[in-house]
Protein backbone atom coordinates (compact mmCIF):
# COMPACT_ATOMS: atom_id res chain seq x y z
CA UNK A 1 0.00 0.00 0.00
CA UNK A 2 1.34 3.10 -1.12
CA UNK A 3 0.90 6.09 1.16
CA UNK A 4 2.00 9.62 0.60
CA UNK A 5 4.17 11.25 2.81
CA UNK A 6 1.54 13.74 3.98
CA UNK A 7 -1.25 11.15 4.95
CA UNK A 8 -3.88 11.40 6.93
CA UNK A 9 -6.56 8.94 8.46
CA UNK A 10 -9.75 9.36 10.42
CA UNK A 11 -13.43 8.31 10.52
CA UNK A 12 -16.27 10.80 9.52
CA UNK A 13 -20.01 9.60 11.34
CA UNK A 14 -22.80 11.15 9.25
CA UNK A 15 -25.83 11.07 11.56
CA UNK A 16 -29.58 12.40 11.44
CA UNK A 17 -33.07 11.85 11.42
CA UNK A 18 -34.14 8.38 9.03
CA UNK A 19 -34.21 9.22 5.49
CA UNK A 20 -32.41 12.34 5.94
CA UNK A 21 -30.07 10.72 3.19
CA UNK A 22 -27.11 9.58 4.99
CA UNK A 23 -26.49 6.05 3.23
CA UNK A 24 -27.09 8.27 -0.57
CA UNK A 25 -24.19 10.55 0.82
CA UNK A 26 -22.13 7.54 1.96
CA UNK A 27 -22.41 6.52 -1.71
CA UNK A 28 -22.00 9.25 -3.26
CA UNK A 29 -18.67 10.02 -1.37
CA UNK A 30 -17.42 6.84 -1.97
CA UNK A 31 -17.90 6.65 -5.24
CA UNK A 32 -19.79 3.38 -5.12
CA UNK A 33 -23.06 1.77 -3.32
CA UNK A 34 -21.94 0.50 0.12
CA UNK A 35 -24.87 1.04 1.74
CA UNK A 36 -28.61 0.30 1.33
CA UNK A 37 -30.55 3.18 -0.23
CA UNK A 38 -34.47 2.94 -0.08
CA UNK A 39 -37.42 5.30 -0.13
CA UNK A 40 -38.25 3.98 3.39
CA UNK A 41 -36.81 5.15 6.74
CA UNK A 42 -34.81 3.40 9.15
CA UNK A 43 -33.35 1.01 6.68
CA UNK A 44 -30.19 1.16 7.92
CA UNK A 45 -29.21 -1.38 10.53
CA UNK A 46 -25.69 -1.23 11.02
CA UNK A 47 -22.84 1.02 11.06
CA UNK A 48 -22.14 0.68 7.81
CA UNK A 49 -18.24 1.93 7.21
CA UNK A 50 -17.21 3.42 3.42
CA UNK A 51 -13.90 4.32 2.50
CA UNK A 52 -12.84 7.33 0.76
CA UNK A 53 -9.74 8.78 -1.01
CA UNK A 54 -9.72 12.57 -0.94
CA UNK A 55 -6.16 13.66 -1.96
CA UNK A 56 -4.03 12.33 0.79
CA UNK A 57 -6.60 11.80 3.20
CA UNK A 58 -8.38 8.43 3.49
CA UNK A 59 -11.86 9.29 5.15
CA UNK A 60 -13.54 6.23 6.65
CA UNK A 61 -17.58 7.22 6.45
CA UNK A 62 -19.80 5.84 9.06
CA UNK A 63 -23.23 5.46 8.15
CA UNK A 64 -24.91 4.98 11.31
CA UNK A 65 -28.67 4.09 11.63
CA UNK A 66 -31.45 7.13 11.81
CA UNK A 67 -31.86 8.90 14.82
CA UNK A 68 -35.11 8.40 16.29
CA UNK A 69 -37.66 7.67 18.92
CA UNK A 70 -37.16 3.60 19.79
CA UNK A 71 -39.73 1.51 20.84
CA UNK A 72 -38.38 -2.50 20.41
CA UNK A 73 -35.35 -4.47 20.84
CA UNK A 74 -34.02 -3.34 17.80
CA UNK A 75 -34.80 -0.02 17.33
CA UNK A 76 -32.96 0.70 20.94
CA UNK A 77 -29.96 -1.02 19.42
CA UNK A 78 -30.09 0.88 16.27
CA UNK A 79 -30.21 3.79 17.55
CA UNK A 80 -27.40 2.92 20.18
CA UNK A 81 -25.13 2.00 17.34
CA UNK A 82 -25.91 5.52 15.81
CA UNK A 83 -24.84 7.48 19.21
CA UNK A 84 -21.70 4.63 19.32
CA UNK A 85 -20.83 5.90 15.87
CA UNK A 86 -20.74 9.32 16.56
CA UNK A 87 -18.35 9.64 19.97
CA UNK A 88 -16.18 7.08 18.37
CA UNK A 89 -15.29 9.39 15.36
CA UNK A 90 -13.19 12.21 14.77
CA UNK A 91 -15.98 14.35 12.75
CA UNK A 92 -19.46 14.32 12.65
CA UNK A 93 -21.75 15.49 10.36
CA UNK A 94 -25.34 15.97 10.87
CA UNK A 95 -27.22 15.77 7.80
CA UNK A 96 -31.00 17.81 7.85
CA UNK A 97 -33.32 17.71 5.45
CA UNK A 98 -33.91 20.87 3.58
CA UNK A 99 -37.76 21.00 3.27
CA UNK A 100 -38.03 19.75 7.00
CA UNK A 101 -36.08 22.12 8.58
CA UNK A 102 -35.43 22.31 12.44
CA UNK A 103 -37.79 19.63 13.49
CA UNK A 104 -38.39 17.68 17.24
CA UNK A 105 -36.31 15.19 16.08
CA UNK A 106 -33.77 17.38 14.65
CA UNK A 107 -34.09 19.30 18.30
CA UNK A 108 -33.61 16.27 20.38
CA UNK A 109 -30.07 15.24 18.52
CA UNK A 110 -28.45 18.91 19.02
CA UNK A 111 -29.28 18.48 22.87
CA UNK A 112 -27.89 14.53 22.84
CA UNK A 113 -24.69 16.20 20.29
CA UNK A 114 -23.66 18.33 23.62
CA UNK A 115 -23.34 14.83 25.97
CA UNK A 116 -22.20 12.18 23.29
CA UNK A 117 -20.06 14.02 21.30
CA UNK A 118 -19.13 16.68 23.30
CA UNK A 119 -15.47 17.45 21.90
CA UNK A 120 -15.46 16.99 18.20
CA UNK A 121 -16.24 19.15 15.61
CA UNK A 122 -19.73 18.76 14.07
CA UNK A 123 -20.55 20.06 10.50
CA UNK A 124 -24.21 20.70 9.53
CA UNK A 125 -24.74 19.55 5.93
CA UNK A 126 -28.49 20.45 5.17
CA UNK A 127 -29.66 17.99 1.99
CA UNK A 128 -32.08 18.13 -0.70
CA UNK A 129 -31.43 21.95 -1.13
CA UNK A 130 -33.02 21.45 -4.22
CA UNK A 131 -36.44 21.57 -2.76
CA UNK A 132 -36.47 24.17 -1.12
CA UNK A 133 -35.87 28.64 -2.07
CA UNK A 134 -32.63 30.02 -1.31
CA UNK A 135 -34.35 32.68 1.38
CA UNK A 136 -35.73 29.79 3.37
CA UNK A 137 -32.47 27.75 2.95
CA UNK A 138 -31.11 30.94 4.11
CA UNK A 139 -33.08 31.15 7.09
CA UNK A 140 -33.01 27.79 8.45
CA UNK A 141 -29.04 28.02 7.88
CA UNK A 142 -29.02 31.00 10.53
CA UNK A 143 -31.63 29.15 12.55
CA UNK A 144 -29.90 26.11 13.03
CA UNK A 145 -26.51 27.43 13.44
CA UNK A 146 -27.79 29.26 16.69
CA UNK A 147 -29.24 26.09 18.09
CA UNK A 148 -25.88 24.82 18.06
CA UNK A 149 -22.00 25.89 17.38
CA UNK A 150 -21.46 23.52 14.06
CA UNK A 151 -17.80 23.94 12.66
CA UNK A 152 -18.93 24.26 9.05
CA UNK A 153 -22.19 24.35 7.29
CA UNK A 154 -22.50 23.24 4.01
CA UNK A 155 -25.36 23.28 1.36
CA UNK A 156 -25.67 20.12 -0.74
CA UNK A 157 -27.90 17.75 -2.36
CA UNK A 158 -26.43 13.91 -2.12
CA UNK A 159 -28.27 12.52 -4.63
CA UNK A 160 -27.34 15.48 -7.63
CA UNK A 161 -23.82 15.30 -5.80
CA UNK A 162 -24.20 19.16 -5.09
CA UNK A 163 -21.95 20.45 -3.03
CA UNK A 164 -20.54 16.71 -2.09
CA UNK A 165 -16.98 17.64 -3.12
CA UNK A 166 -16.63 20.70 -0.90
CA UNK A 167 -17.71 18.72 1.85
CA UNK A 168 -15.23 15.76 0.80
CA UNK A 169 -12.16 18.42 0.87
CA UNK A 170 -13.03 20.16 4.36
CA UNK A 171 -13.63 16.23 6.04
CA UNK A 172 -9.80 15.69 4.41
CA UNK A 173 -8.46 18.26 6.33
CA UNK A 174 -9.88 17.87 9.01
CA UNK A 175 -9.18 14.16 9.77
CA UNK A 176 -5.86 13.85 12.02
CA UNK A 177 -2.42 13.48 10.27
CA UNK A 178 -1.25 9.31 10.19
CA UNK A 179 -1.45 6.56 8.07
CA UNK A 180 -4.09 4.76 6.42
CA UNK A 181 -6.43 2.83 7.84
CA UNK A 182 -7.43 0.80 4.96
CA UNK A 183 -5.82 -0.73 1.65
CA UNK A 184 -6.18 1.95 -1.04
CA UNK A 185 -8.38 -0.56 -3.33
CA UNK A 186 -11.03 -0.55 -0.34
CA UNK A 187 -14.11 0.67 0.00
CA UNK A 188 -15.53 -0.85 2.89
CA UNK A 189 -15.13 -2.63 5.70
CA UNK A 190 -18.49 -4.55 6.14
CA UNK A 191 -17.67 -8.65 5.14
CA UNK A 192 -18.84 -9.03 1.68
CA UNK A 193 -21.36 -11.71 2.95
CA UNK A 194 -23.39 -8.77 4.55
CA UNK A 195 -22.74 -6.59 2.16
CA UNK A 196 -24.56 -9.47 -0.27
CA UNK A 197 -27.53 -10.05 2.38
CA UNK A 198 -27.69 -5.94 2.49
CA UNK A 199 -28.18 -5.97 -1.09
CA UNK A 200 -31.12 -8.62 -1.27
CA UNK A 201 -32.65 -6.91 2.25
CA UNK A 202 -33.13 -3.73 -0.45
CA UNK A 203 -34.24 -5.83 -2.88
CA UNK A 204 -37.32 -6.98 -0.64
CA UNK A 205 -37.94 -3.77 0.88
CA UNK A 206 -38.31 -1.78 -2.14
CA UNK A 207 -40.74 -5.09 -3.30
CA UNK A 208 -42.94 -5.29 -0.77
CA UNK A 209 -43.13 -1.44 -0.04
CA UNK A 210 -44.85 -1.00 3.39
CA UNK A 211 -46.27 -4.97 3.49
CA UNK A 212 -43.15 -5.57 6.07
CA UNK A 213 -40.44 -4.27 5.82
CA UNK A 214 -38.81 -3.97 9.48
CA UNK A 215 -40.15 -7.48 10.62
CA UNK A 216 -37.63 -9.15 8.22
CA UNK A 217 -33.96 -9.62 7.93
CA UNK A 218 -31.41 -11.38 5.07
CA UNK A 219 -28.37 -13.57 6.04
CA UNK A 220 -25.91 -15.40 3.77
CA UNK A 221 -25.80 -18.65 4.80
CA UNK A 222 -22.75 -19.58 2.66
CA UNK A 223 -20.43 -18.14 0.18
CA UNK A 224 -18.88 -20.78 -2.05
CA UNK A 225 -16.04 -19.63 -4.60
CA UNK A 226 -16.46 -21.88 -7.40
CA UNK A 227 -13.07 -22.82 -9.93
CA UNK A 228 -15.09 -21.06 -13.26
CA UNK A 229 -14.64 -17.84 -11.57
CA UNK A 230 -18.07 -17.35 -10.42
CA UNK A 231 -19.47 -17.34 -6.65
CA UNK A 232 -22.61 -19.22 -5.35
CA UNK A 233 -24.30 -18.08 -2.64
CA UNK A 234 -27.38 -19.24 -0.18
CA UNK A 235 -28.73 -16.47 1.58
CA UNK A 236 -31.88 -17.22 4.05
CA UNK A 237 -35.10 -14.61 4.37
CA UNK A 238 -36.29 -14.56 7.90
CA UNK A 239 -39.95 -13.54 8.12
CA UNK A 240 -42.23 -13.62 12.18
CA UNK A 241 -45.13 -14.92 10.67
CA UNK A 242 -46.53 -17.51 8.13
CA UNK A 243 -48.55 -14.97 6.34
CA UNK A 244 -45.40 -12.73 5.76
CA UNK A 245 -43.72 -16.10 4.00
CA UNK A 246 -46.48 -16.03 1.54
CA UNK A 247 -46.39 -12.63 1.14
CA UNK A 248 -42.16 -12.72 0.15
CA UNK A 249 -43.35 -15.53 -1.97
CA UNK A 250 -45.99 -13.76 -4.21
CA UNK A 251 -48.71 -15.08 -6.39
CA UNK A 252 -46.81 -18.43 -8.34
CA UNK A 253 -43.08 -17.10 -6.49
CA UNK A 254 -43.11 -14.10 -8.72
CA UNK A 255 -41.95 -11.80 -5.53
CA UNK A 256 -39.28 -13.60 -4.38
CA UNK A 257 -38.15 -14.78 -7.81
CA UNK A 258 -38.11 -10.99 -9.11
CA UNK A 259 -36.22 -10.14 -5.93
CA UNK A 260 -33.51 -12.50 -6.34
CA UNK A 261 -32.88 -11.29 -10.08
CA UNK A 262 -32.87 -7.90 -9.26
CA UNK A 263 -30.03 -8.82 -6.07
CA UNK A 264 -28.22 -10.95 -8.54
CA UNK A 265 -27.42 -8.74 -11.13
CA UNK A 266 -26.85 -5.90 -9.03
CA UNK A 267 -24.20 -8.59 -7.01
CA UNK A 268 -22.99 -9.96 -10.25
CA UNK A 269 -22.33 -5.83 -11.26
CA UNK A 270 -20.65 -4.98 -7.70
CA UNK A 271 -18.25 -8.22 -7.78
CA UNK A 272 -17.57 -7.89 -11.69
CA UNK A 273 -18.09 -11.54 -12.02
CA UNK A 274 -21.43 -13.74 -12.11
CA UNK A 275 -23.15 -14.69 -9.09
CA UNK A 276 -25.53 -17.80 -8.60
CA UNK A 277 -28.24 -16.67 -6.29
CA UNK A 278 -30.22 -19.10 -3.78
CA UNK A 279 -32.77 -17.80 -1.76
CA UNK A 280 -34.97 -19.35 0.98
CA UNK A 281 -37.68 -17.79 3.30
CA UNK A 282 -37.82 -19.48 7.09
CA UNK A 283 -40.41 -18.42 9.33
CA UNK A 284 -38.98 -17.50 12.56
CA UNK A 285 -41.07 -16.07 15.01
CA UNK A 286 -38.66 -14.29 17.65
CA UNK A 287 -36.03 -13.77 15.56
CA UNK A 288 -36.34 -9.91 16.61
CA UNK A 289 -34.87 -11.46 20.09
CA UNK A 290 -32.47 -13.48 18.95
CA UNK A 291 -29.05 -12.54 19.52
CA UNK A 292 -27.52 -14.16 16.84
CA UNK A 293 -29.44 -12.45 14.36
CA UNK A 294 -28.47 -8.86 16.10
CA UNK A 295 -24.69 -10.04 15.85
CA UNK A 296 -25.33 -10.42 11.90
CA UNK A 297 -26.53 -7.26 11.49
CA UNK A 298 -23.51 -5.89 13.48
CA UNK A 299 -25.58 -4.91 16.56
CA UNK A 300 -25.43 -5.35 19.94
CA UNK A 301 -27.79 -7.26 21.16
CA UNK A 302 -27.45 -6.03 24.91
CA UNK A 303 -27.87 -2.36 23.20
CA UNK A 304 -31.41 -3.23 23.36
CA UNK A 305 -31.92 -3.82 27.10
Amino acid sequence: MTQPENSRAGFVALIGEPNAGKSTLLNRMVGAKVSIVTHKVQTTRARIRGVALEGASQIVFVDTPGLFRPRRRLDRAMVAAAWSGAADADVVVLLIEAHRGLTEGVEAILEALNERAPDRPVALAINKIDRVKSEALLALTEKLNAAYPFTKTFMISAERGHGVDHLREWLAQEVPAGPWLYPEDQIADLPMRMIAAEITREKLTLRLHQELPYQLTVETESWEERKDGTVRIDQLIYVIRDGHKGIVLGNKGETIKAVSQASRAELTEFLGRTVHLFLQVKVRPNWLEERERFSEMGLDFNDGD
